[in-house]
């Protein structure tokens, strides 16, 4: 099995709503996020890629576009949780790239989150 990762950045805010009282979490913050994306396959294609890392721009300018300096809140259905937040990206990826294994995201050096199905 082949296997390739990407990371891309972005700053963002978020609030984590329905934590109880006090919870440092519940009120408005930021991070500044990377988001690794894993792709795999069992075959390369005659240029011996994956998948031509150049494609994988379509993410960044997603990325940039929608969630780079925005309230997360205010962009996605769901609570902007890491783990939501990874879900979210990986079902992106995914419909533009079948050879999407994985993604992380992480809002600080020491905590990720992963989807991985």
């Amino acid at each position: 099995m082949y296997r390739i990762s990407k990371e891309f950045h972005f700053s963002a805010s978020h609030q984590l709503l329905n934590l109880p009282e006090g919870h440092k979490c519940a009120g408005l913050h930021g991070h500044n996020y990377v988001v690794l994306l894993e792709l795999a396959s069992n075959n390369v294609d005659a240029s011996g890629f994956i998948i031509d890392v150049y494609e994988l721009r379509a993410l960044k300018a997603y990325i940039d576009d929608v969630f780079d300096h925005a309230h997360l809140n205010d962009v996605m259905d769901l609570s902007p949780s890491t783990e939501n937040l990874a879900k979210h990206f990986y079902d992106w990826c995914k419909a533009r790239w079948p050879q999407t294994a994985a993604v992380r995201v992480s809002e600080t050096p020491k905590i990720w989150a992963e989807f991985r199905p």
